[in-house]
């Protein structure tokens, strides 16, 4: 069990797991930031979907949170395509 002041001292950033992950890797990346398993992290996941706001912190947390090894989020890819991608101004 940690105390309230080593949460503080985590060594690592919050990130969305490539090595656990299911779907996106949100429970996965819960797990392996809290030091939990990945199975009680995911059933939590589910209890909160019945209750019906899992699935929007899911997709909030896929969208928002970065996985391993990548700078990007999923929300930053998706910004920069929609910046990228040639709009015609002069429709008649």
């Amino acid at each position: 069990m940690e105390l309230p002041n080593q949460i503080e001292q985590r060594s690592h950033p919050f990130r969305r797991s490539t090595r656990t992950k299911m779907i996106a890797g949100v429970a996965g990346g819960l797990a392996e930031y809290f030091d939990l398993d990945v199975g009680i992290v995911r059933v939590g996941l589910v209890a909160l979907a019945i209750m019906g706001i899992g699935v929007p912190v899911y997709v909030a947390a896929w969208l928002l949170v970065p996985e391993e090894g990548a700078e990007e989020t999923v929300a930053d890819e998706l910004a920069e395509h929609l910046r990228s991608r040639h709009v015609p101004t002069d429709v008649r």
